[in-house]
């Protein structure tokens, strides 16, 4: 493809000053051979005598070395396979109208179409190359990928920001080939954003395949991505000593190179970037100002939904199988409650992105399974304890078996009777704060057997993609949305879980489900949401009394036994 704009011939530049770096690195690894050959022929013409002899054996030695070494680098970086985003697979018979847009988006800014789409649970769309080398291979995050990945090229016309999670997909289906990029696009986006907005959001994404085709630009990401697999693998490599000697060489020979190139990579994938983004400039560009202040809603929506409804639900064995329906549903109310987002609810009338999907159902739900593996390393599977729960499902299988569990483990914690009541547990807490350390010992309890729970519910990685190709290989544990909960937070957590049980028990309250603020308590249908500042006297100043006038207020009955599981 012709260089035709200034943005795109910079990139050009900055991809040869890569392929440069590369250029002498070969040639620093012929030189010994190239003066061996010198040195060999000499003696063969007769033009030197005896005495360099010793120049020569050395000279030949060391060009053998260097040689093997040289190649032993070669095989590995041709052998690595570089990050992979874990995604879900599109075939075009199951998006055929996703599929026309992302062709016509292509025709109308004349850049070769996408070879594959693909969904990924994040907020987010890129261009991500997928054909360097053609056998399965494994291989991890490089530590330079955050500044040198070079398949995440755009988001919405920016450069994207780096890094993120590795592991492999499958490629297939397409439009142009196997040597164009897939098209990542952010789930999320597809269930809220109507078509219009999808389709001028992703005109600047689709735009990068231009510069991507070009011969220079695709060399210096093959060579870039493949030192990067390099060096992660070495990094990775274990074994006998002779072997993680050389592993330790490959790897140290390949970040040299990275080093080498990493300013001009960098440059070069902004000014890819800035060539996708004025080549999109002509298409739906008043309606891309109006889709994106969609995605800044859609992320902080999508957050929300991810952190304090998805989150408990996977703590328990559930995973909500229709994560991207519930992230319209939060949006729609975050658009209620937010002065800011005023008037964005009127849009649920237009066509929404999704229906450009054959079965969003059913993807839906791979999308939620995957989100699930992701942050919170779940298994690539349904199973006993990993089942999917519909959102109508969500309080009884959810809410309520939280707070029946967690209550129960307090319970456990203080040693009480058999015949646990609210009471009692008052009486207890109350009781701890005033014997010294009390209350801190029983938090440093419920986060140990927390961390336990989470060390044990995390198991070993897979060795291999789940059956379909969807997703990749995952760390155990996923890449988790929050750090680990301190104990005063479990404490917290756990008093709240027994005060809304007897709630549930004795005051005819429900659980229930806030799409912004997760679990609930509902009482004659309203949601109490005055709960936490009466839990966190009790549990931080040993003081009861708030606690108990809310419960007199609510006509919770302290002295009725809980019902625990």
């Amino acid at each position: 493809m012709a260089v035709t704009d200034a943005g795109a011939r910079s990139a050009r530049d900055h991809a040869l000053a890569v392929l440069r770096v590369r250029g002498t690195a070969l040639g620093a690894a012929l030189l010994p051979a190239a003066v061996a050959v010198v040195l060999v022929a000499g003696e063969a013409a007769g033009r030197l005598g005896d005495g360099w002899d010793a120049l020569r054996w050395t000279v030949l030695a060391v060009a053998a070395v260097v040689l093997a070494a040289a190649a032993g680098v070669a095989a590995v970086v041709a052998r690595a396979r570089p990050a992979v985003s874990p995604t879900v697979q599109i075939e075009e018979e199951a998006a055929p109208d996703l599929y026309r847009l992302i062709r016509d988006l292509a025709d109308r800014m004349d850049v070769p179409a996408p070879s594959a789409i693909a969904l990924t649970p994040d907020c987010d769309s890129w261009l991500e190359d997928r054909t360097h080398g053609t056998r399965a291979r494994r291989g991890g995050p490089g530590r330079l990928a955050g500044l040198l990945r070079s398949p995440r090229t755009l988001r919405s016309g920016e450069p994207r920001r780096s890094g993120g999670p590795a592991g492999t997909a499958r490629t297939g289906g397409g439009t142009d080939g196997p040597g164009a990029p897939v098209l990542v696009i952010g789930s999320p986006f597809l269930w809220w954003m109507r078509v219009a907005e999808l389709r001028a959001l992703l005109a600047p994404v689709v735009a990068g395949t231009g510069p991507s085709a070009h011969p220079d630009i695709a060399a210096a990401r093959r060579f870039v991505r493949g030192l990067d697999a390099a060096a992660a693998v070495a990094a990775a490599a274990g074994g006998p000593a002779p072997r993680r000697l050389a592993y330790d060489v490959v790897g140290w020979v390949a970040r040299l190179l990275l080093r080498a190139g990493a300013a001009h990579a960098a440059e070069m994938e902004r000014m890819v970037a800035a060539a996708a983004a004025t080549r999109a400039q002509t298409v739906d560009y008043g309606l891309r100002v109006v889709a994106q202040e969609q995605v800044g809603l859609a992320y902080a929506g999508w957050d929300r939904l991810l952190t304090r409804v998805a989150l408990p639900a996977w703590r328990t064995g559930r995973w909500p199988a229709r994560l991207d329906a519930g992230v319209v549903s939060a949006l729609t109310e975050l658009s209620r409650r937010d002065r800011l987002a005023e008037g964005f609810a009127s849009r649920l009338g237009e066509r929404p992105a999704c229906d450009l999907l054959e079965e969003p159902g059913e993807v839906d739900r791979r999308i939620s399974l995957l989100a699930a593996r992701l942050f919170h390393g779940g298994p690539a599977e349904p199973g006993p304890d990993w089942m999917p729960v519909d959102w109508a499902q969500y309080p009884e299988e959810v809410v309520d078996r939280i707070w029946r569990s967690e209550a129960a483990r307090l319970f456990e914690a203080l040693c009480a009777t058999e015949t646990p009541t609210l009471a009692e547990l008052i009486d207890r807490l109350a009781g701890a704060g005033e014997a010294a350390g009390g209350t801190e010992a029983l938090a440093a309890r419920l986060a140990r057997e927390e961390a336990a729970r989470e060390e044990a519910a995390r198991g070993p990685a897979p060795s291999a993609p789940p059956p379909g190709g969807d997703g990749g290989l995952l760390p155990p544990g996923g890449f988790p949305l929050q750090p680990p909960r301190g104990g005063r937070e479990l404490l917290a957590e756990h008093i709240t879980a027994a005060v809304c049980c007897a709630a549930v028990d004795t005051a005819g309250a429900s659980p229930g489900l806030d799409w912004l603020d997760g679990p609930a308590l509902f009482v004659d249908g309203e949601r109490r949401a005055d709960l936490a500042r009466p839990v966190l006297a009790l549990a931080e100043e040993a003081d009861p009394r708030p606690l108990r006038d809310w419960l007199a207020a609510v006509g919770v009955r302290p002295d009725k036994p809980i019902r625990l599981v």
